[in-house]
């Protein structure tokens, strides 16, 4: 009964506000206990500290900071990324420039490597199996960094072992369409080895897609095309241009989820039950490996069978053919196969999250969250390590300030570097879902022990604390791809403290444009409420924001320069998880000076800053409006198909309809409060109202295919319908399976918890009185 549904989010969303603000009401510290005497309860932002933050962040502290962060290989898990654990820890609890605590977190977690005494080799043999060439084990020593004894060799993690051989077949991007292509024109694919390129789909669903042909081993490259512009050769690229030399090989996980692969949903500590490794999913069903492209070269350029569709040539310098197999009058044998030996293996590793939290005078139960993983497959000069850099900077200056006793923010902020990121989220993930071992009390703080001013008690579920106290999570994870212009992911409440920020920010350069100007110089979009504004990007799980979004509902967001797309057609910078990601690279070719970082740290600093500080939370609620019109607008192009189905878009209409007058009484009442002198307990229910209303769109049983997804608006999209995501799936399956009633029956449950959703998040917006 769609009523009762809806009734109980009302009921809901109305308890946990009310919890809320019980709680806030008796944490707001009060009589001897209470911190600096400037603190009250109607502190706000202070805009001279806010100029301060701005003025002191260093663009060579930045730079120092990434020189050492980057000069050795950092492999989670390896002896060096311990050693920037201990180097964050020691940062934050410097005497001078320190946090009120810092603290490290260990999970053990399933990783995976390759072995050290049989390396991943990819060769081609003739009949009797002689080895006639064989792709190079590592990638070319250009600058004395890529030949260490802690680079770790090109791999393809979670890859499974296996020594497959075969024809070989051009596959394109390896998606299921490419598939479908090549059984069309009639290629045979059973027992092949395909060869794909980087792009289209993600890396995992290249093998899952391959698997379902038949196919035995898969093989990728980056195509110079793609990531170079079309340049390829050695004095086009690294170490001469950013351009990635012929020999770099992209690593990566091919781990179809995040978090850590045998403890989905519980946090990976001793205790936890885990899966057995042999039956858990998310691993490549077949063996599948990595390459350069001056080794997909030789291969691609003598490969026979048909021409490939002309979207699916490259920039090797020669016809892309389908195969299988080699042409007539190439330098292999037309009978000559590709075998794939590939001997990763799976370990469970001890992976460290790092921790520091600056304890908020007001609020100290509410948080804001601010993180970047920390671990990279080799140097990771750009990824991560541009981002901690900014992140050590940003909290040095907010360190200083704090031990000085110049400032203390209303809410707490966690700084957080997660571990293992690289494998698939895994610290940031395992952190959502952890139960702690050990108490958050902010020790040598006054006051910190009392009842409602520490962290947690033993063992409480800090997923449950998350969801009831954090206001929004902070990403800066690559901090600049490129120096033209700023980038921004997130959630639409975040658009509008992001574009206060970065109006009152001068951009890099000459130009004299703030970053905001800036930024709508290259990316921009029509806006129906504000007319022309910078684009804000949505937020797959490309990062660690994925888990605080798509998990815990909590406003998220990702920050970050990039490059100017008039420019290039690289997707994302070139030597992109390789060995050539260096501090000489990012020095010399994506941002010298590093002003583009200190831009970031700007912007990032005062988005903090307005979020920890501000009387009333910077979030915009109204901003939601704009896309859920969007999205009805696209799903009224179902109109006609739904109603044969004897499916009503009319709840939606109504739902959006409603949300919209919800959130535009909500903002009025905001607008009268901050014209008087709000009571502290009414400013508290309305920012509980504003960090609350993105759990509105949580649904556990939305998409049970999916692991970790519940966001109703920004699950994963595989219908060609821009409209809401389950709504635009399940349109799609039934579509293309006819008449099927039960597929039309999920059409309708998706609709039905899209409007249940919807009313929630109106009525979260209403007076928390108004039951």
């Amino acid at each position: 009964m769609q009523w009762v549904k809806v009734l109980g989010g009302v009921v809901g969303a109305a308890a946990l506000l009310g919890l809320g603000i019980i709680v806030g009401h008796f944490a707001i510290p009060k009589g001897a206990d209470s911190p600096a005497p400037s603190a009250s309860a109607s502190q706000d932002l202070d805009l001279k500290i806010l100029e301060t933050v701005i003025e002191q962040l260093d663009a060579n502290r930045i730079r120092e900071n990434l020189r050492e962060l980057s000069k050795e290989p950092h492999l989670a898990t390896t002896p060096r990324d311990e050693a920037l654990v201990q180097l964050l820890l020691q940062r934050w609890q410097d005497p001078e420039s320190g946090l009120d605590s810092a603290r490290t977190t260990e999970y053990e977690v399933l990783l995976s490597f390759p072995s050290g005494e049989q390396p991943n080799r990819v060769a081609v043999v003739n009949s009797t199996g002689a080895i006639l060439f064989s792709c190079r084990h590592s990638e070319e020593n250009l600058t004395g960094e890529q030949g260490g004894p802690n680079v770790v060799p090109p791999y393809a993690a979670y890859a499974p072992p296996g020594t497959p051989q075969g024809p070989l077949v051009y596959a394109n991007q390896g998606s299921e369409e490419d598939f479908k292509e090549l059984q069309n024109k009639g290629v045979k694919l059973q027992d092949s080895i395909v060869l794909t390129r980087y792009g289209g789909v993600g890396r995992g669903a290249k093998a899952v897609n391959a698997a379902k042909y038949g196919v035995a081993g898969v093989l990728v490259y980056t195509d110079p095309k793609d990531i170079n512009d079309g340049k390829s050769l050695p004095n086009e690229t690294f170490p001469h241009s950013w351009c990635l030399p012929p020999s770099g090989v992209e690593r990566g996980s091919y781990f179809e989820y995040f978090g850590d692969p045998l403890t989905p949903y519980l946090p990976a500590t001793p205790s936890s039950f885990r899966l057995n490794s042999d039956n858990a999913s998310g691993f490549p069903p077949i063996p599948i490996q990595p390459i350069g492209f001056e080794d997909a070269q030789v291969l691609l350029c003598n490969l026979g069978g048909n021409l490939a569709p002309a979207d699916w040539q490259g920039g090797l310098g020669c016809d892309y053919n389908l195969g299988p197999g080699f042409r007539s009058n190439g330098i292999f044998p037309e009978d000559g196969q590709v075998n794939v030996s590939v001997h990763n293996r799976l370990e469970l590793r001890n992976s460290s999250n790092v921790l520091g939290i600056i304890r908020g005078a007001v609020e100290p139960d509410r948080y804001v969250l601010y993180g970047n993983h920390r671990d990279s497959w080799v140097h990771g000069a750009v990824d991560p390590s541009t981002g901690t850099a900014v992140l050590l900077e940003l909290s040095r200056v907010l360190g200083t300030l704090l031990k000085k006793g110049t400032w203390r923010p209303r809410r707490s902020i966690v700084f957080a570097s997660w571990g293992a990121e690289e494998f698939g989220l895994i610290g940031s993930t395992e952190f959502t879902e952890v139960s702690e071992p050990r108490s958050w009390a902010l020790e040598g703080i006054p006051g910190a022990g009392r009842a409602g001013l520490t962290w947690s008690g033993r063992l409480q579920e800090f997923f449950r604390k998350l969801q009831e106290r954090a206001v929004a999570y902070i990403n800066v994870d690559i901090s600049v791809f490129a120096n033209a212009s700023l980038r921004v992911q997130g959630t639409p409440p975040i658009q509008s403290v992001v574009f206060s920020a970065a109006k009152q920010i001068s951009a890099p350069g000459s130009s004299g444009l703030s970053i905001y100007d800036n930024w709508i110089r290259y990316y921009n979009r029509s806006s129906s409420v504000y007319g022309l504004v910078p684009s804000v990007g949505t937020l797959g799980a490309g990062s660690d924001y994925a888990p605080f979004i798509h998990f815990l509902g909590i406003s998220s967001m990702d920050i970050a320069y990039t490059y100017d797309r008039s420019k290039t057609s690289a997707r994302i910078y070139p030597t992109y998880h390789t060995a050539f990601d260096t501090f000489d690279y990012v020095d010399k070719f994506l941002d010298p000076g590093f002003s583009s970082h200190q831009a970031v740290a700007r912007t990032a600093g005062s988005v903090l800053l307005r979020l920890s500080d501000s009387l009333f939370l910077p979030l915009n609620v109204s901003d939601y409006s704009e896309t859920l019109r969007s999205f009805l607008q696209a799903a009224e192009d179902l109109r006609v198909l739904l109603e044969q189905h004897s499916i009503s878009l009319g709840p939606l209409v109504t739902a959006v309809e409603r949300f919209e007058g919800a959130a535009t009484v909500f903002n009025q009442r905001i607008a009268t409060l901050r014209e008087g002198t709000p009571d502290p307990l009414q400013v508290r229910m309305i920012n509980d109202q504003l960090m609350l209303l993105e759990r509105t769109f949580l649904n556990s049983q939305a998409f049970p295919e999916e692991r970790y997804y519940s966001h109703v608006l920004w699950a994963p999209r595989t219908g060609s319908v821009a409209t809401f995501p389950g709504l635009s799936n399940a349109y799609s399956q039934a579509k293309n399976t006819g008449h099927e009633p039960a597929a039309w029956a999920e059409v309708q449950r998706q609709l039905s918890i899209v409007v249940a959703a919807l009313e929630g998040a109106a009525a979260t917006l209403r007076p928390v009185a108004d039951l």
